[in-house]
């Protein structure tokens, strides 16, 4: 019997008990689950594919069971031997609308985490593999332990000794499993937005050229359409709203990663920016830095002061440094300060 969470009826008090549950970090049955990577590339030399093992690799490798690394998707595999074009072919097998719905609907911080997996670092979190289906909507932290057990994430290293000790969750090292799964996240981020995909596009071609009124008019509009309060408002921590922002204004600009090195919270001159998108060819296409500021009554009177004062941080802490050194000419950097309240946007530029 297989599954991705645990059987939700097992229970001494019913007739489906006693059940041996196999997770991902089970050693057990750890190459089962799989191709290992000998199979595989012995698969790709027996019909023709041996140059493309590299590319085979990077594209469906990067399951881990247990101790066991290297284990390919193995529907991904019989469909490349079969039509020698490296595809999605198994993050297509599905809708993912549940997972879509986990992290849409989830407060800010499993939105900033989900990006953090999306610029291809690792997270750090507890993951429960004995979660069964119906607890998902309780636990907001589920969708991880979920993700896991479906494949789209693979475990780099864990608490072992938590796991075996306590029944409190383990801390998992987690990432995107291979360049698959990320090619199927990206599609799923970028369907979010299909509804108001011509503004979307409206919106890049705008910073692009500078056009900050409709920049404003577009992030206003969906912030009030789309934005919760339970998105934007404030929190004790005071950063969760600006990291909500941040995480949208991301998931915006991802489909310029042909053209440019799109890079946050980063260091330059003598601070940390929020977002930076650099050129690739940085003679014809302009730079864009960004920062974002939540308006704090205390310290700014208007939306207009707190944008401002993004503008004026960028400059003080001279974000543009590491753009100047690698020739990128200063008059094709544009520097946006977006501030937020709530629902209520505003955009100023340098």
């Amino acid at each position: 019997m297989t599954g991705i969470t645990r059987v939700s009826k097992e229970s001494v008090f019913s007739d489906l008990n006693n059940l041996k549950v196999i997770t991902t970090t089970s050693e057990e049955y750890a190459t089962a689950f799989g191709f290992t990577e000998e199979e595989v590339f012995a698969a790709l030399e027996e019909f023709g594919f041996g140059e493309k093992k590299e590319k085979v690799k990077e594209w469906y490798d990067g399951f881990v069971f247990g101790k066991h690394k290297d284990i390919y998707n193995p529907w991904s595999i019989i469909n490349f031997l079969d039509t020698g074009n490296l595809n999605t072919y198994w993050a297509n097998t599905s809708s993912n609308s549940l997972v879509g719905k986990l992290i849409r609907e989830g407060n800010s911080s499993i939105k900033k985490k989900f990006e953090e997996l999306l610029l291809g670092r690792h997270l750090y979190v507890p993951v429960d593999e004995q979660i069964v289906y119906n607890q998902l909507d309780d636990n907001a932290e589920a969708v991880w332990s979920l993700l896991l057990a479906s494949g789209y994430l693979k475990v780099l290293a864990y608490d072992e000794l938590a796991s075996l000790e306590s029944w409190e969750k383990a801390c998992y090292e987690l990432a995107i499993t291979n360049r698959e799964v990320l090619l199927m996240f990206n599609g799923m981020v970028q369907s979010w937005f299909q509804k108001t995909n011509e503004d979307y596009s409206e919106f890049i071609k705008a910073m692009l050229r500078g056009e900050k009124k409709a920049m404003n008019a577009y992030m206003n509009r969906v912030a009030l359409t789309i934005f919760s309060y339970f998105d934007t408002g404030k929190r004790p921590t005071g950063q969760e709203p600006e990291r909500f922002y941040h995480g949208f204004v991301l998931g915006l600009i991802v489909d310029l990663q042909r053209e440019y090195i799109i890079t946050s919270n980063r260091e330059s001159g003598f601070g940390r920016y929020d977002v930076v998108i650099e050129p690739k060819d940085s003679k014809e296409n302009p730079a864009v830095i960004i920062e974002f500021k939540v308006f704090d009554e205390e310290e700014e009177q208007s939306l207009t002061d707190t944008a401002k004062a993004a503008l004026v941080q960028i400059e003080e802490k001279q974000y543009a440094a590491a753009l100047l050194v690698k020739g990128v000419p200063a008059e094709n950097i544009y520097k946006y300060g977006f501030a937020f309240e709530g629902k209520r946007v505003l955009i100023e530029m340098a």
